[in-house]
């Protein structure tokens, strides 16, 4: 049920800069990665050496702003409709707020109509060495202020410092927080194991899960006992898996595990003894004794799912569905699979609509990852989405009914009907 549909008002040359601009971002795989301290250098010089209030390294995909790293505001993540840089996006160069109030296009914002009295912004472009904007260097402030041509050029050269780390980061393979594998490691090595399994015929499993209520840690305790929790989680899984398992972590508090000769309920087996382990010490710190649980997904290699990206995808919607049992649990893929459809999917960063009620309501999202029968989606925030709708991706005359198989409050994995 594929059909053409014109999107919007934008040009056939806008959505394929736009495209471009998504395709080298995928091509970086960094967005949902661990904070980094590099990054986290840069935003303390921005706001030292500006004297301004926030300074930001962002990346932005199909609808939101992720802060790689962010200095004066509490938020990870701002929808792409709601922040001053989507204009740095739709021009592609530059942009100089000296005073909001002052300017058409934001004096009506909520960011500077209310609590958070934003009045200056100067955002520059994070830009590929091809040339490809994948996001913004941002200088915050809460007053008004000039930036010349001299600032503006200092700005400039830290969005070049960032872009040269992104490019330093492709070829590290240790997370330096926990000693896991980065993502883009965990994936290569990954790869290779299962091209192994595949010809010597033997069994391949994996392993999702994520610390529960992780949030509510940095938020309560700091990032320091957040980073604690981490390394004791990572340290409880090493001392749990085999020599020859690989473990990576994969996002700010998601792991992943790949378990070569296991199959899927030995790997349920794997599960259940990690997440016995993880619940059963406390982490003890300056911030006192800590009890933590994880919820776990798992699934394992089979005539569909002979990829990372597939295997990722079923574990991760198995980890949601444990997640909506009630946490502290493990699922299985193969327990939930006869009445949902993951095949073979590839990792792609694509624009996409969600749209119901009819059409007349639609939700900007980012297409994560996509094959025949189903897809990967990000969105915002996933309050009100009907469990059925109409998923389209701009610029490919892509159309089709889905209905949601598992979700948490920013991700949804869809069944194509």
């Amino acid at each position: 049920m594929v059909v053409a549909r014109v999107f919007g008002k934008s040009s056939p040359e806008a959505i394929q800069r736009e495209n471009d601009r998504l395709a080298a971002l995928q091509q970086f795989d960094l967005l949902d990665t661990p904070r980094d301290e590099g990054f986290e250098r840069i935003v303390r010089l921005i706001k030292q050496i500006f004297s301004v209030d926030i300074g930001i390294v962002s990346l932005i995909d199909a609808h939101r702003q992720w802060y790689k790293a962010c200095s004066g505001l509490s938020a990870d993540e701002v929808s792409l409709e709601d922040t001053f840089c989507r204009c740095v996006v739709d021009c592609d160069e530059p942009v100089i707020v000296q005073d909001a109030t002052k300017d058409f296009r934001f004096l009506k914002h909520p960011s500077v109509t209310g609590e958070e009295h934003i009045r200056f912004y100067a955002g520059v472009p994070l830009r590929t060495k091809a040339g490809h904007m994948i996001g913004t260097v941002c200088a915050i402030d809460r007053l008004p202020r000039s930036f010349g041509n001299r600032d503006l050029g200092i700005l400039e050269e830290l969005a070049g410092a960032a872009m040269d780390r992104i490019e330093l980061m492709q070829s590290a393979a240790t997370d330096g927080l926990t000693e896991a594998m980065t993502r883009r490691a965990f994936k290569q090595e990954a790869d290779q194991l299962i091209s192994l399994a595949l010809r010597h015929q033997h069994d391949l499993s994996c392993i999702v899960f994520d610390i529960d209520h992780f949030k509510q840690v940095n938020d309560t305790h700091g990032h320091a006992a957040g980073d604690e929790v981490l390394r004791a989680v990572a340290s409880i899984c090493r001392s749990t898996l085999r020599v020859g398992d690989l473990f990576g972590r994969i996002g700010g508090e998601e792991f992943a595990i790949v378990l070569p000769h296991v199959d899927r309920d030995g790997a349920v087996a794997v599960a259940e003894k990690l997440r016995a382990a993880i619940a059963s010490q406390p982490i003890v710190g300056d911030h006192g004794a800590l009890k933590v649980t994880a919820s776990l997904g798992t699934s394992a290699l089979s005539i569909v799912s002979k990829d990372i990206e597939t295997l990722l995808a079923q574990a991760d919607a198995a980890m949601y569905q444990a997640k909506h049992g009630g946490r502290n649990r493990c699922v299985s893929w193969s327990a939930i699979h006869a009445d949902h459809a993951i095949g073979a999917r590839r990792r792609v960063l694509k624009a996409g609509s969600i749209m119901f009620n009819e059409r007349r309501s639609t939700i900007d999202c980012t297409v994560k990852s996509i094959g025949s029968e189903s897809a990967g989606l990000s969105v915002s925030n996933t309050t009100g989405i009907p469990p059925e709708f109409i998923l389209a991706i701009k610029g490919e005359g892509f159309e089709t009914n889905c209905r949601v198989i598992s979700q948490d409050r920013q991700h949804l994995e869809v069944a194509f009907r």
